[in-house]
C-alpha cells in the first residue's frame, strides 16, 4: 500500500473555477488529497497554483465549486479550519517590528496547544535569528519564519506555496526534511511548487497545471511515463509545451 492509499481525504477540490474579469484562472479543478499523503500542485506562473490552494484554504471563494478540509467548509466553517489547517503563501505581510521569537510567541497564543517556540525556531533553522526583527530578515529567512508560524497549532493539514523560493541549496534541504518530518508525524501536505527535484523527492502524487487545468494527476514516476518523458521536466514540457524554468 502507498502512503496515498491511506484512507479518508483531507482535501477535496470539486470543480474549482475562478474568473479574474476576461481571464479564468482556475477552471473546473478537482483533487482529492489523502490523510498523510505529500500532494504537490505544479506549474509556471499563471498556472492557476496559487489562487487553487487559496480557494481551498478559504482566502478567495470560489465562483463555482467546492472546497473540504478535513470534511469542513473553508469558507463557512472558518473558525474550525484555522485550528486544523496551517498555510504558508507567498509575500508574507508581517509586523517589521517583531522579532522572530516575539511572532512566533504571538501566533502561539491562537492555539490550544501549539508546539514549542524553541522547537518552531529550531524546525526552520532560525536558532540564530530569533532575536531579529522580521524586517531586518532576508527574504528566504522572511520564508522559514512563515513556515513556522504555518506549523505553530500542529495543523493535520499544511499548504505549503513554493516553500524554498529564496533558500539556498542548504536551507532548501534543510526545509524538505522538515517536511518529510511533518509527513512522518501523520500531516498532510498540499506541495505547490516549479521546483522539478523538490516535487520528484517529496510528493507522492503531482498535479500539473497549465493555464489553470489540470492536465495530468499521477505519481511523479507515473506521469513521466504517460508522457514517454526521460524526467518530470521532460515531461511537462512534453504535456504543457511550457518550460518549467519560466517560473520563478
Amino acid at each position: 500500500m502507498t502512503r496515498h492509499e491511506r484512507g479518508s481525504a483531507a482535501i477535496v477540490a470539486d470543480r474549482l473555477h475562478k474568473r479574474y474579469r476576461r481571464r479564468i484562472a482556475v477552471e473546473e479543478v478537482s483533487l482529492r488529497v489523502e490523510e498523510g499523503e505529500i500532494f504537490g500542485v505544479l506549474g509556471t506562473n499563471g498556472a492557476g497554483k496559487t489562487t487553487t490552494v487559496e480557494m481551498i484554504a478559504g482566502l478567495r471563494r470560489p465562483d463555482r465549486g467546492r472546497a473540504t478540509v478535513l470534511g469542513l467548509d473553508p469558507t463557512r466553517d472558518r473558525a474550525s479550519v484555522r485550528q486544523v489547517l496551517g498555510v504558508q503563501l507567498q509575500d508574507a505581510q508581517l509586523h517589521g517590528s517583531l522579532t522572530v521569537r516575539e511572532l512566533i510567541g504571538l501566533y502561539r497564543g491562537f492555539y490550544p496547544d501549539p508546539r514549542p517556540a524553541d522547537e518552531l525556531i529550531e524546525l526552520v533553522g532560525l536558532g540564530e535569528q530569533r532575536r531579529t526583527r522580521f524586517d531586518k530578515l532576508s527574504g528566504g529567512q522572511q520564508q522559514r519564519l512563515s513556515i513556522a508560524l504555518a506549523l505553530a497549532g500542529r495543523p493535520r493539514v499544511v499548504i505549503l506555496d513554493e516553500l524554498t523560493t529564496g533558500l539556498d541549496p542548504r536551507a532548501r534541504r534543510g526545509m524538505w526534511r522538515t517536511v518529510e518530518r511533518l509527513r512522518d508525524e501523520g500531516c498532510t501536505i498540499l506541495l505547490v511548487s516549479h521546483a522539478m527535484e523538490e516535487v520528484e523527492r517529496l510528493c507522492d502524487r503531482v498535479a500539473l497545471l497549465d493555464a489553470g487545468r489540470v492536465v495530468a494527476l499521477d505519481t511523479p514516476a507515473g506521469i513521466v511515463a504517460k508522457a514517454g518523458a526521460e524526467d518530470l521536466d521532460e515531461a511537462f514540457v512534453a504535456l504543457t509545451g511550457k518550460q518549467l524554468e519560466e517560473a520563478s
